[in-house]
């Protein structure tokens, strides 16, 4: 018999070549991952929060470590096992044995594959493991919510914070045996343990007593997942309904798992009897008994109940099961009557003037701004420099002017945006060391404009900016003590910014025309030595760092400038909301980012999308991730200075127990909220998202009794954005919330609050109106006014078609039918005004050219079925009222300021000669504004000229009794 024939050596040569490939390989992959990492410690040195960078590193490595040991020396075991106790002589097949150069290769380096095997395997499911951080340390934290379920008494805590840390430990477990008996079965195979020849094939003892003992431990622990799985139960989704054990779990699957557990430990003894007994039928009937049981105990009859007995009765077999649903969402998402105000609102549809003039909490502060349309505004009129820029929708904040009076009003950082430089100003230097902050805080009173924009004109309908910034040293009309901002919604996750160099050397950040300036402020990582100039240029691949002169001794690097990646990073346990706004904070720009605690382990309360839930026609604002959450809490509000980037995470829900468990994870990280001072707590806002998910809920979970939960009859929806087909940037979807400043029920002055309308389900007209509460004292109180069923109220569509088909509307060719502008339809606001319900959208224009820039032209007002459309808002509301309905509104609503300079006459019909004329002056007056715009002077005296001859026209129409 020829000897069997090894596997191919490698040449001296070949094996070094292959070693040092390998090594190259494992160093640029660790070295890669090592760089970012130190990166990660400079940066929450920076910050202060270096503690979270080291917990997070302990608690991945530890656990990465821990499960890689297990892996590797539970798959080390059995395959010492396997090779010790392989056949002294093995049978060969034949000459051409397959198997015989894979025993002879193994045998050989049985040292390098009885280890190196192991490790690889291990350090795998190490590098899986450690994703699972957040498990074990919830596990090792886990704080008492107070609460027990219905179904088996224990504290919440239990679901949320330890059952997930056992089925992570049963998940693993599962995995070593499983990984272990596909190794000692190949094992056994190659060594001759296990024969294939004839028919049934020949097993060693060894081999049979090893495979049985794992196949009897994998079975072992298929009990002790029947008996979480009972756990699970109160999170099932049988009933597409609701969340929660339905009536077949609790009568059919719960027992059938105590059934199925028994069994499984019984089958489990069985495989270990194989230990004394020579016969593997016994194991083998065990086995196919629990198959069957699984089949019919687990799924056949909870079906047969399901069909035959819970679905005939279903609204009577599911009432406790929703019972309890109702009573958990609502816990979990804050939704309670504690929570929760419910008022019934008349719902009128007749006031007099005299009702609605008396309004003084809502009237005078109806906001005529839309943030989502006029960030291109922001833009043309006080961007100053192509390098500065606005976020694609601008913020809503509330703040006092100089007689202490509180508006709502339009807010902006002017943030640089380097890929707007032009091509001749793109470059290293540039980029990164020159254009390395913006300028100043904008604002504008979110209830007025400069002028009205009346017929024929070109000019008015603009925000009342109110700027903060270098030029004026900050002291605009709402002071800031520094204007600059190198932190901000436009700083990608590349842009950095090398500020500082050698001491003593000129300024060299671009500030004004007439200054440069120097960073002073504590932001930023030291990148003046060598090593950090060679850690940085390898981190960006950019070799300028080595090189370049710009960098001296005393510079710094700022990086990860956008505010809610580094409160991401400081607080990687909290979801955050998709809108980050500025605010002047005790003179200080903050960028205030609001954190979300969620879970999606609550037994009982309703699994709900969160990217679903929070998807709306808003656009600018980071969209969250579509994911299952049955709990939710505004815990955290983060602050981010604009200009030294230092963050602040602050307690607002002191009672949340999973804020406290994490508190638990990160001592010291978030402060307590006596920590906040009054100055921050008065610019603190409603999150939308978090309000997203909870008007989504409140549209099914208003209601109390079980049976209207499950005929669906008194159910809401969020409506549709009417507006979303005039808005190019918006696409069709939900209709966002909005913030207004309004009195609403019990209220006694006006609060900034966040407000939607929702309509019946399947239907438009309006059912509720729901808002909350942003003022300090009244924090996230939810108020939800529910209108009579027996008369129907329109909605918000029906009342955007309504306005739309007025006929002093479409018969507006100025904004409608004019080929040279677009009317762009703003938010739609629904009111509570006199027990009635005041809808309210302004309507832009914008010119179709390059460049060109919305602008306030009309106010839509309805009410009862009437429609106001006027310049003002004063003048819509008296169209719709009547006289006097709209003296409580603010001067700026109303104001009819002169017209600008070179403003086309008005006049009355009359002859065609005087119609033309006047329809001429307005073509010269645009033919003079282009020419200005262009610079060509030949084009604006010719336009002069034209401007000239139309008013020797006009003056001689008039003349002629035209």
């Amino acid at each position: 018999m020829r000897p069997p024939v090894g596997m191919p050596k490698l040449s001296r040569r070949s094996r070094i070549l292959l070693i040092l490939g390998g090594i190259v390989l494992v160093a640029l992959i660790a070295g890669s991952r090592m760089l970012g990492t130190y990166v990660d410690w400079l940066w929450f040195g920076e910050v202060g929060y270096r503690q979270v960078f080291t917990v997070q590193l302990l608690s991945r490595t530890g656990l990465g470590v821990a499960a890689a040991i297990f892996l590797g020396a539970v798959l080390a075991l059995n395959l010492w096992i396997a090779y010790r106790s392989r056949p002294v002589f093995v049978p060969v097949s034949g000459p051409d044995d397959p198997l015989a150069r894979y025993r002879t290769v193994l045998t050989e380096r049985s040292r390098l594959f009885g280890l190196g095997v192991p490790i690889v395997v291990g350090v795998i499911g190490g590098l899986a493991a450690q994703s699972d951080w957040q498990t074990l340390q919830l596990f090792l934290h886990s704080v008492p919510f107070g609460q027990v379920d219905p179904e088996f008494g224990k504290d919440i805590s239990f679901y949320t914070f330890e059952l997930p840390f056992w089925r992570f430990l049963l998940s693993w477990a599962f995995i070593a045996v499983t990984v272990s008996f596909i190794g000692a079965l190949i094992t056994h195979y190659i060594f001759g343990g296990i024969r294939l020849a004839g028919r049934s094939g020949q097993l060693s003892m060894p081999a049979r007593v090893q495979l049985a003992v794992l196949a009897g431990l994998f079975v072992l622990l298929k009990a002790v997942d029947y008996f979480l799985d009972r756990y699970d139960l109160l999170l099932s989704q049988r009933n597409p309904l609701f969340t929660g054990a339905s009536y077949t779990d609790l009568n059919a699957v719960m027992p059938a798992k105590l059934i199925l557990m028994c069994i499984a430990a019984f089958c489990a003894l069985a495989f270990f009897a194989v230990i004394f007994l020579k016969n593997l039928q016994i194991p083998a009937l065990a086995t196919v008994l629990l198959v069957l049981s699984s089949v019919v105990v687990g799924a056949v009859w909870p079906a047969l109940l399901e069909q035959f007995s819970v679905r005939p009765n279903a609204n009577q077999r599911e009432a406790q099961s929703i019972e309890r649903n109702l009573a958990a969402t609502k816990s979990a998402f804050n939704i309670g009557g504690q929570n929760v105000q419910f008022i019934d609102y008349a719902g009128r549809t007749q006031l007099q003037p005299n009702e609605v003039a008396a309004d003084q909490g809502t009237i005078p502060n109806i906001r005529l701004l839309d943030p989502n349309v006029l960030a291109p505004t922001f833009t043309q009129l006080t961007q100053q420099y192509n390098f500065y820029g606005f976020p694609d929708k601008l913020d809503i904040d509330r703040y006092r002017d100089a007689n202490g009076q509180l508006h709502d009003y339009l807010v902006a950082l002017r943030e640089i945006n380097t890929d707007r430089l032009a091509v001749n100003q793109q470059n290293w230097i540039n980029r990164h060391t020159v254009y390395t902050h913006g300028n100043g805080f904008v604002a504008a009173p979110a209830d007025r404009v400069d002028t009205t924009l009346q017929e024929g004109a070109t000019q008015g309908g603009y925000p009342v900016f109110q700027i903060s910034d270098v030029a004026n040293h900050g002291q605009g009309a709402i002071p800031v003590q520094q204007p600059r901002v190198y932190y901000g919604e436009l700083a990608g996750r590349s842009d950095y910014a090398i500020v500082g160099g050698n001491p003593g050397t000129p300024a060299r950040e671009y500030d004004t025309d007439q200054q440069k300036y120097t960073y002073t402020g504590k932001g930023g990582v030291p990148v003046g030595g060598l090593f950090q100039r060679v850690v940085f240029a390898a981190y960006y691949g950019e070799r300028n760092f080595l090189f370049s002169s710009e960098i001296g001794s005393d510079s710094k690097i700022i990086y990860e400038r956008n505010p809610r990646d580094r409160v991401q990073k400081v607080a990687p346990w909290l979801k955050l909301d998709g809108d980050p706004y500025p605010a002047v904070i005790d003179g200080r720009i903050k960028w205030i980012v609001d954190g979300y605690t969620t879970l999606n382990n609550y037994p009982y309360s309703q699994l709900t999308e969160l990217g679903e839930a929070t998807n709306d026609t808003l656009s600018g604002v980071e969209r969250q991730p579509n994911q299952q959450i049955n709990y939710i809490r505004n815990s955290v509000k983060a602050t981010v200075d604009a200009y030294d980037g230092s963050v602040d995470l602050y307690a607002v829900d002191e009672r949340d127990p999973v804020l406290k468990a994490w508190e638990g994870v990160f001592p010291g990280v978030v402060k307590p909220a006596s920590a906040i001072s009054p100055q921050l707590r008065d610019h603190f806002r409603f999150p939308e998202d978090m309000f997203k998910v909870q008007r989504t809920l409140l549209t099914q979970y208003h209601v109390d009794n079980p049976g209207d939960f499950f005929s669906n009859q008194t159910f809401w929806q969020v409506p549709s954005d009417p507006t979303s087909r005039g808005n190019t940037a918006s696409t069709e979807g939900q209709q966002p919330p909005y913030y207004v400043l309004a009195q609403v029920g019990e209220q006694q002055r006006p609060e900034f609050q966040l407000t939607s309308a929702l309509t019946a389900l399947r239907r438009e007209n309006l059912a509720a109106w729901v808002s909350a509460s942003s003022e300090p004292n009244n924090y996230g109180k939810l108020t939800v006014l529910r209108l009579p069923t027996i008369n129907s109220t329109p909605g918000p569509n029906q009342v955007q078609n309504q306005m739309e088909s007025t006929p002093e509307v479409t018969e507006n060719r100025t904004l409608f039918n004019n080929p040279n502008v677009t009317a762009i339809f703003g938010n739609l606001l629904t009111l509570p005004v006199a027990g009635g319900l005041l809808y309210v959208e302004p309507i832009y224009i914008q010119r179709n050219e390059q460049n060109s820039y919305p602008q306030l032209a009309r106010v839509l007002v309805s009410f009862g079925g009437k429609v106001g459309f006027s310049e003002t808002l004063a003048g819509a509301l008296e169209e719709v009222f009547g006289t006097g309905a709209g003296q409580s509104t603010q001067p700026g609503q109303n104001s009819q300021q002169p017209p600008p300079q070179n403003q086309p006459p008005q006049t009355t019909p009359g002859s065609p000669q005087l119609s033309q004329a006047v329809s001429d002056i307005r073509a010269a007056l645009d033919h003079i504004r282009q020419a200005q715009q262009s610079g060509n002077f030949a084009d604006l005296g010719a336009a002069y000229q034209q401007l000239d001859d139309a008013v020797r026209r006009f003056e001689q129409s008039q003349g002629s009794g035209g």
